[in-house]
């Protein structure tokens, strides 16, 4: 049923899916909400690292009002998966970030999102985002 792409580095698809998490991610540290919203499935949902869901409505609305700030998102290579008309992909990144009183200092996490291609555009649906906890 699936087609998995094994070498989805020289895959154009998957270039195309790195591209837009990387325009997303700008948007989002941006505020630009006009450019970020299209990128998110209406009915998109983030899980924060503290477990916390967020509607595309919650999410987008905390950028936008200044109540979540990203103040730094650096993502490194991003791995994509893609299954026809889904893809899932994951990267390694350091961020930082404001979230109402609290400020959130750089870390590294683990993001893993999933896309759908509806109507012929690649949307994110949903996302997680796990801290890097090294070990002592």
């Amino acid at each position: 049923m699936f087609e998995f792409s094994e070498n989805t580095s020289l895959d154009a698809e998957g270039e195309i899916l790195r591209s837009i998490e990387y325009a997303r991610v700008m948007a989002l540290v941006e505020r630009n909400i006009e450019r970020a919203a299209p990128l998110h499935a209406l009915d998109f949902q983030l899980i924060t690292p503290v477990g916390i869901a967020l509607s595309k409505e919650q999410y987008l609305g905390a950028i936008a009002a200044g109540g979540l700030v990203y103040s730094f998102w650096e993502p490194q290579h991003i791995d994509v998966r893609l299954y026809n008309q889904a893809a899932a992909i994951r990267y390694k990144s350091s961020l930082e970030l404001t979230f109402g009183p609290h400020h959130v200092p750089r870390a590294e996490y683990w993001h893993t999102d999933l896309y759908e291609k509806r109507n012929g555009l690649w949307q994110v649906v949903w996302s997680q985002a796990t801290e890097i906890r090294h070990q002592t």
